[in-house]
């Protein structure tokens, strides 16, 4: 536990240190251009090209210069909301939650996917593992992409402390774990045998089978955590309601515009735009405070 805490609270120390800087030139309120953040889920130079329509359909729709920017990560991207260099961020739950307690950032909007706008992490077993229940799993070696991961690591993690009593899954449930990098590489583990379960998003294999033909043989769901809300469309508090609002409905008709979904869909995987409110990520919160302990964010 002690590992994914000082990775979250290092990644926090980041953000705040970055609340403290200045902001970014313009007056508060209606700027003269905006910047809207990415983090690549593909080549950066590919992701530039590809939201670059969506930026000047944006602009044009609001009256004003909006730029596509592909940011490293999510923990470069909510620091540069935090210094309102990025005015709307694509941000996951996890991410939401952080540039919102830091920052005032407001959730406006989140992806629906397959009819939903939330989704779950699941666990991934092989199917002739004998492995029937979370029981079964103690002792074993468990592969996970990023101990900062939402579906990936911290619902999945706080399942098992939550269900079994432990303050550290990896050490105290576990027998031995196992840091993939993605969720790819999670799921691959456990087909492998490099791994006895693996924590990804639902699901993950889909996106596998042309690889690996036979993972949805060789491999099987064992059982979900409880639902998480996708992932968002967030803005600065610098940006006044209005803006906000001409904002909020313009991303909202481009459910309308086949060629906007398109791209969404190219970059993200959204199928839809719908809206969301901060208290859908109360869950997120929730599960976030258990690794943090009693340790604040505002005492560092």
């Amino acid at each position: 536990m002690k590992k994914i805490l000082s990775i979250i609270l290092a990644a926090a120390t980041v953000i705040i240190i970055a609340g403290c800087g200045d902001s970014a030139s313009g007056d508060e309120g209606n700027p003269e251009s905006i910047v809207m953040g990415f983090v690549p889920s593909q080549e950066s130079d590919t992701i530039a090209d590809t939201v670059e329509p969506l930026a000047d359909k944006l602009s044009e729709e609001l009256g004003i210069e909006v730029e596509g920017r592909v940011m490293t990560n999510y923990t470069a991207l909510v620091e540069a909301m935090g210094t309102n260099e990025v005015q709307i961020g694509f941000i996951p739950a996890f991410g939401y939650v952080l540039a919102n307690q830091e920052h005032d950032v407001e959730v406006i909007l989140k992806s629906e996917r397959f009819g939903s706008g939330t989704y779950v992490a699941q666990y991934i077993v092989g199917a002739d593992s004998g492995i029937e229940s979370l029981d079964d799993l103690e002792g074993k070696t468990w592969a996970y992409g990023d101990p900062t991961s939402t579906s990936g690591y911290l619902f999945p993690a706080a399942q098992i402390m939550d269900e079994f009593s432990v303050d550290d899954p990896e050490t105290e449930f576990f027998g031995e774990s196992i840091q993939t990098g993605g969720h790819d590489q999670s799921a691959i583990a456990v087909l492998e045998g490099e791994a006895d379960v693996a924590t990804t998003f639902d699901d993950v294999r889909t996106g596998l089978e042309e690889d690996y033909p036979d993972i949805m043989e060789k491999t099987k769901i064992l059982t979900h955590t409880k639902e998480i809300p996708n992932d968002t469309i967030s803005v600065t508090s610098e940006l006044d309601d209005e803006l906000v609002t001409e904002i909020k409905e313009t991303f909202l008709s481009f459910n309308d515009d086949e060629e906007m979904i398109k791209i969404m869909n190219e970059v993200y995987n959204w199928d839809k735009i719908i809206e969301a409110e901060d208290s859908e990520y109360d869950v997120v919160r929730e599960t976030y405070e258990k690794f943090s302990d009693d340790i604040s964010i505002d005492d560092m």
